[in-house]
């Protein structure tokens, strides 16, 4: 059985692993904890995202999760999973579609729609969803390593 260096360990998948229609998921359930520290680290104090009384009279009648603390999940899904440790975003659009609240289950997918070789770029398509619903949608770019040193 052949021994992966510590490269290979550390690694993710390496451009030549992937194939288009490959996907991951990472779920997370949101808790106020979350929103909180997300607003520290942020600055983003805004208060439909920390006062119930101001977020109860928008459109959304309640404390809603920042957009960037969802969207961060789809980070999560591409710099741990899939292609994983070793790539390199390039870009990333979003598109919020809803919201997201304390207690709701964020499942964050990202699929290789388009492989580059020249550049050892794969772009994904990323979503996040709860309850199976689409509340954000996206495209990224990521640069992916190579077996070749």
């Amino acid at each position: 059985m052949e021994q992966l260096s510590d490269r290979d360990l550390l690694h993710g998948y390496y451009f030549e692993d992937l194939k288009e229609g490959m996907y991951d998921i990472y779920g997370k359930t949101v808790t106020d904890a979350d929103i909180v520290m997300f607003a520290g680290v942020s600055g983003d104090i805004n208060p439909v995202h920390l006062n119930h009384e101001f977020a109860a009279e928008t459109m959304f009648q309640g404390r809603i999760a920042h957009g960037m603390l969802t969207a961060s999940f789809i980070s999560t899904v591409i710099g741990t999973k899939m292609p994983g440790p070793g790539c390199i975003y390039v870009s990333q659009a979003l598109r919020f579609k809803g919201p997201v609240k304390s207690g709701d289950t964020v499942i964050a997918r990202a699929t290789v729609t388009k492989l580059i070789p020249e550049k050892h770029f794969a772009e994904l398509k990323t979503q996040c969803l709860v309850k199976g619903k689409v509340v954000l949608d996206g495209e990224a770019t990521v640069m992916v390593p190579t077996r070749k040193v």
